[in-house]
C-alpha cells in the first residue's frame, strides 16, 4: 500500500558558503542550473509526485527567496518557515516547521540536489516502501560510485532488510544520503533545543532499529559548488 504524502518540506535556509561567489547576492536555492533555480528542480519533482502542501524554510537573503516562491504557480500551497532570527540547522529547522506540516509521513527534500527518476517516480517509490509500523525515517540513498559531484566517504551501510547504520570514523561506507527522505513526526519527538543536525535524530532512530534506506535508481547530482554546475548541466543534457 502506498503511503499518502500530504506535505513536504524543502530545506532552503543555509548560507550557501560553498557556492560562493554565486551566493554573494542570491541565496543558494536561487542559483540557476540547467535553466532554472536550484529549488525549482526540487519543486518540480514534488509537484509531479502529487504533494499538495509545501513548507520552505528561509534565512539567508530570505526576501529574495520568498519573492521567488510567491511568484510560483503550482499545484500545491506554499508556506514559509521563517528562520531569519536564527538559523536552526536541519534538525532544528524541521522542528520549527512541524506545526506547518501535515500528515504522516512527511517528505523532506534538500534544495541543493538534482535528481532524475529511474524506472519510476522517486518520491512515489519512497511512498510505496514506507511502513510506519517499522520506520521513523526512510532515506533515499545512492551508491557512492553513482553520486555525481559528491566527494565524501559515504554516509551509511544498509543491510538486506534496508536498515541503515552509520559509517564508522575513518572508514568508507557504500551509500550516500541524497537529501530526500520520508519521516514520521515521531522522529522529532523530544528534540534538542535550538539549532541541531538531523543526524542526532537519525542516530536515535538507528539505535531503535527504525531508520531505513531505499536505493535510488536514477541519477543524482550534489550541486554544492560553482564547479559542480557545468558537469551537472552536461549530464542532464544527455538524459
Amino acid at each position: 500500500m502506498t503511503a499518502k504524502i500530504e506535505s513536504a518540506m524543502v530545506m532552503a535556509a543555509g548560507m550557501g558558503k560553498r557556492m560562493r561567489p554565486l551566493t554573494a547576492t542570491r541565496p543558494k536555492p536561487l542559483v540557476r542550473v540547467a535553466g532554472k533555480a536550484l529549488i525549482d528542480h526540487s519543486l518540480d519533482r514534488i509537484e509531479a509526485a502529487g504533494v499538495e502542501h509545501v513548507v520552505v524554510n528561509v534565512h539567508y537573503l530570505a526576501d529574495a527567496l520568498e519573492a521567488h516562491l510567491s511568484a510560483q504557480k503550482r499545484g500545491f500551497s506554499i508556506a514559509i518557515s521563517d528562520e531569519r532570527d536564527q538559523l536552526l540547522e536541519t534538525g532544528g529547522g524541521m522542528v520549527k516547521a512541524l506545526p506547518l506540516l501535515k500528515g504522516d509521513p512527511i517528505l523532506i527534500v534538500n534544495s541543493d540536489n538534482i535528481w532524475t527518476d529511474g524506472p519510476q517516480d522517486s518520491i512515489r517509490h519512497l511512498a510505496r516502501h514506507w511502513d510506519g509500523d517499522r520506520m521513523d525515517g526512510l532515506l533515499l540513498v545512492i551508491r557512492q560510485a553513482s553520486a555525481a559531484g559528491h566527494g565524501g566517504r559515504g554516509d551509511f551501510h544498509m543491510d538486506g532488510d534496508g536498515k541503515l547504520t552509520r559509517r564508522k570514523q575513518g572508514r568508507i561506507a557504500p551509500f550516500v544520503y541524497t537529501g530526500i527522505q520520508l519521516i514520521s513526526p515521531r522522529l522529532l519527538n523530544d528534540p534538542p533545543e535550538g539549532p541541531f543536525s538531523t543526524g542526532i535524530l537519525w542516530d536515535r532512530a538507528i539505535a531503535a532499529g527504525r531508520l531505513y534506506g531505499l536505493s535510488h535508481m536514477g541519477q543524482w547530482f550534489d550541486v554544492g559548488s560553482p564547479a559542480s554546475i557545468a558537469p551537472t548541466e552536461a549530464a542532464l543534457n544527455e538524459v
